[in-house]
């Protein structure tokens, strides 16, 4: 056996030219600023304002003060070397209502952040939206509802006339299973609703919502952008009789549910049988296929860890358990006589509980190439939560995130050297954040950031990373 590949600890990799590396937040969890400039309430200011929806009270309102912190922030990813930063834009900046009047405060921030981004040399990937929908939008149905489609469409021409001139790519969504499924159906997400057949109804507009704000980018873009969507992916393990059955029931709600329509231009008939006694599907109407199948120049895939499931016999339907980034969750729709459960994997695992495992990742990205042999592919997440402590000289080691990096590294290497058409890796994330309904308490940076005073120390992570987009090579 070569040294390392059993391992993925191989030594000396070095990624092609032209590789993109980089580094990747949202804005929620991010900038802060939750009610200057105009900007409006979010699904997310007012989930993290809910009493026991996240850990110890936290909220988004000053998160990383990126708001006002933009310019050093840009500064660390040049010192970093980043090629490119993967950021969302926050729609409630935007359109404080989310429809109507446009606020200009917003439109002039992200200017900013984009024009100091080119002038270091850093390319922007804009995402559209990262799960911060206007509240308002909420009040009127949320993506259960055909509106918030023609809302968002609306919201693509606004930021396509804005920045289409200078963006490197547009991503139209950050992983809409966890937008339908943990939004609408689990409810661990904003906005916290426990109703499955409004999840699959906001997996459909979803759906759409991309199509739709892919034409209107493209119709209002004046330079050469990319286009492209992030979908986060169940790379599944199966136990027990009926193992298969367990995995394909996950496999079309989760992974085809969105690559069927983005790339096919349909449903999976599996998919429509299995959740025949929640939905009737009546909300797809003529003409939504097309729509939601329009060419992408990359397929973002976010990756975290794998996921085990199984056949349950003889319980009551089980929602998604809670999770983030895709991993986790079962369900049995009412009508059916078997849950699929998902089950303990065997460690090690990060701080977020979930398993290691970078065998995972270039089985994901092998199986998508030989799916879509012509869609090119872009590891758009993929980082660990651990509990950094800061070292008595102020360093930051973080020896147990590095050999994660470098394990899926060398992972999306064998990849590569297996034909996958892979351009380019972002890192999450770039800054110790708020996570979601974990609030301050689990840390995925590169940078930690101290949340009393908001002052950066670069990680050992971050030093690694920059040695390795340096030199094109995988550190010793």
């Amino acid at each position: 056996m070569v040294e390392g590949r059993a391992d993925y600890r191989d030594a000396g990799l070095v990624f092609p030219p032209g590789f993109t590396f980089g580094s990747a937040t949202a804005s929620y969890q991010i900038e802060g600023a939750a009610t200057e400039d105009g900007r409006g309430p979010s699904i997310w200011d007012t989930f993290s304002k809910t009493p026991g929806k996240v850990w110890n009270g936290d909220t988004g309102d000053v998160a990383c003060d990126h708001y006002h912190r933009w310019e050093s922030d840009l500064d660390l990813m040049k010192d970093l070397g980043l090629e490119a930063y993967r950021f969302s834009i926050a729609w409630p900046r935007i359109m404080p209502t989310g429809t109507g009047e446009v606020n200009q405060a917003g439109l002039d921030f992200y200017a900013r952040l984009i024009d100091g981004l080119l002038a270091r040399g850093i390319r922007p990937v804009a995402t559209l939206y990262h799960w911060d929908l206007p509240q308002a939008l909420e009040d009127a149905g949320g993506w259960p509802a055909r509106a918030t489609v023609d809302a968002f469409a609306r919201y693509a021409e606004v930021v396509g006339e804005a920045f289409g001139d200078r963006a490197h790519t547009w991503t139209t969504l950050n992983e809409p299973w966890c937008s339908a499924y943990l939004g609408y159906g689990q409810g661990g997400h904003a906005p916290g609703r426990h109703e499955p057949a409004a999840a699959l109804a906001a997996v459909h507009h979803l759906n759409l919502g991309h199509g739709r704000a892919l034409q209107a980018l493209r119709a209002t873009s004046t330079g050469t952008p990319e286009y492209s969507v992030t979908l986060n992916f169940h790379v599944l393990r199966g136990v027990g009789d009926g193992a298969g059955e367990a995995m394909r029931r996950i496999d079309a709600l989760a992974n085809r549910a969105f690559t069927g329509p983005m790339l096919r231009g349909e449903y999976p008939e599996d998919l429509l049988q299995d959740t025949a006694g929640v939905t009737d599907w009546a909300f797809v109407q003529d003409g939504d296929l097309a729509d939601i199948h329009q060419p992408i120049d990359v397929l973002g895939v976010n990756y975290y860890s794998t996921a085990t499931v199984r056949l349950w016999d003889g319980v009551s339907p089980k929602q998604m358990n809670d999770g983030h980034k895709g991993v986790a969750g079962g369900t049995a729709w009412p009508g059916s006589d078997q849950a699929v459960e998902f089950v303990e994997q065997p460690g090690p695992y990060t701080a977020m509980g979930w398993n290691i495992a970078p065998e995972g990742l270039e089985e994901l990205l092998v199986s998508l190439s030989e799916q879509f042999p012509e869609q090119a592919l872009m590891v758009t997440e993929n980082g660990a939560a651990f509990d950094d402590e800061v070292a008595p000289d102020g360093s930051v080691p973080d020896p147990e995130r590095l050999d994660y990096l470098r394990r899926h590294f060398t992972a999306a290497h064998r990849a590569m050297a297996r034909g996958v058409d892979l351009r380019g890796y972002f890192v999450w994330s770039l800054l110790d954040n708020f996570e979601w309904g974990y609030g301050y308490a689990k840390r995925f940076g590169i940078v930690r950031v101290d949340f009393d005073t908001l002052e950066r120390t670069v990680k050992d992570s971050g030093r690694w990373y920059r040695e390795l987009v340096r030199t094109r090579a995988i550190p010793e």
